[in-house]
């Protein structure tokens, strides 16, 4: 868990405030008892998790993907190729909705906007320096021409949601994500 606390009080908040906000129909699916709180789901968000991500085209059109998504300091963060077609949707439109699901264990769904951590052409992030070492530990530090090949995006949450009916068939699944 790489969170601090301020991390999953941000996290906590927003995923109370999500539920409370939301429609009937979904609390009567995820309640209280088939949910996850902060600290639960981040230890259970670890290493690679896969995210289907939608973005939208230019004449308004859905398009979803698959990319890694890692779940760091209480937001998804995932790579693509810079000439990748989601990479110029959401540098025209970064609005975007992320989901990751385990059959029927588990799914965190948000909605949120893509900041770009390494523009080609701009300052990086202040926190890249620490990002770029966490995904050259993880991917190898010659997997990709870091530089030129990939670009990364923080999701800035603005809703989050967690189904989970049962935490305990989770507990296997944690080291797996």
């Amino acid at each position: 868990m790489r969170e601090t606390p301020d991390d999953l009080h941000r996290l906590q908040a927003l995923l109370d405030t999500s539920l409370a906000r939301s429609t009937a129909h979904l609390r009567s699916i995820i309640s209280s008892e088939r949910t996850l709180t902060a600290e639960q789901l981040t230890g259970v968000l670890t290493g690679m998790c896969t995210l289907a991500l939608s973005t939208v085209t230019a004449k308004g059109e859905p398009r979803v993907s698959g990319v890694d998504g890692h779940f760091l300091h209480g937001k998804w963060h995932f790579g693509t190729a810079r000439g990748a077609a989601k990479a110029r949707h959401l540098a025209a439109r970064p609005a975007v909705s992320a989901a990751h699901m385990r059959g029927e264990d588990l799914g965190v769904f948000t909605h949120g906007t893509a900041e770009v951590l390494n523009p080609r052409d701009g300052e990086p992030a202040a926190d890249w320096p620490g990002l770029l070492a966490y995904f050259r530990d993880f991917y190898g530090d010659d997997a990709f021409d870091w530089d030129n090949d990939v670009v990364f995006y923080r999701l800035h949450p603005q809703w989050m949601a967690v189904f989970a009916p049962d935490l305990a068939k989770l507990g296997g699944k944690a080291d797996e994500a």
